[in-house]
């Protein structure tokens, strides 16, 4: 599938900007009907102004190999200088613009992201719990919770897939068992896949499941209908 360079700047009084890569399912310019997105958020060895190089791994690797990927997808590059927890707002911006000017399905927006991505997950889903219908956070470090406005408690009632390699010496698989016993002290929806034999790339075989598609997709955001 074809995914499109493009550039989003806010037009906030904090100016900010991100290029991002954009694809649509197939058959999408050939009907009205909404499709559900995936915001995808890369590691930290994927940062700069090459948007080639985030096609490496994740959704922009899959989405490179499929020809029916059901979803819009949209794949930021986080500034060199920059982390995702640095980049909410304009996240959350880019999300709207995207819906604004594509056929968005907001009941089925989803987050998703490794190592560095899945921290900026926990993030920005806790910044904007009402947005997401579901999260997928792979290999992230914990949210440092007593500096966050409402904590844990924000994502309580979002569906959380957590994935994690045991043998994880880049991000131990404490920072996940944290964020899943936090979550279930508070009643939280979260599943938790731990790959025994796997070190810190435990994406590559997340992302290869087709059950987390469709995992997601029978999720809607009972919010945003």
């Amino acid at each position: 599938m074809k995914q499109i360079k493009f550039n989003y700047t806010t037009t906030t009084s904090q100016e900010s900007s991100l290029n991002y890569l954009l694809s649509l399912p197939k058959r999408y310019h050939k009907t009205n009907e909404k499709r559900p997105l995936i915001l995808f958020l890369h590691g930290v060895g994927e940062r700069g102004d090459d948007l080639e190089i985030i096609k490496k791994h994740g959704i922009p690797k899959i989405v490179g190999e499929k020809d029916d990927f059901p979803f819009i997808t949209i794949s930021p590059q986080c500034p060199v200088d920059s982390v995702w927890d640095r980049e909410l707002d304009v996240l959350f911006f880019l999300i709207q613009d995207v819906v604004q000017n594509y056929k968005v399905d907001i009941s089925r927006i989803y987050l998703t992201g490794i190592s560095m991505g899945g921290y900026g997950v926990w993030c920005l889903a806790e910044k904007y719990p009402s947005l997401f219908a579901a999260l997928i956070p792979i290999c992230g470090v914990s949210l440092p919770l007593i500096k966050f406005r409402g904590g844990i408690n924000q994502l309580s009632k979002t569906p959380i897939w957590v994935f994690h390699g045991a043998e994880d010496d880049a991000v131990p698989i404490q920072h996940s068992e944290e964020m899943v016993k936090a979550l279930h002290q508070v009643g939280g929806k979260v599943k938790f896949t731990i790959y025994p034999h796997l070190g810190h790339d435990s994406w590559t075989r997340t992302y290869e499941n087709e059950e987390i598609y469709e995992w997601l997709l029978s999720h809607k955001n009972e919010n945003m209908k």
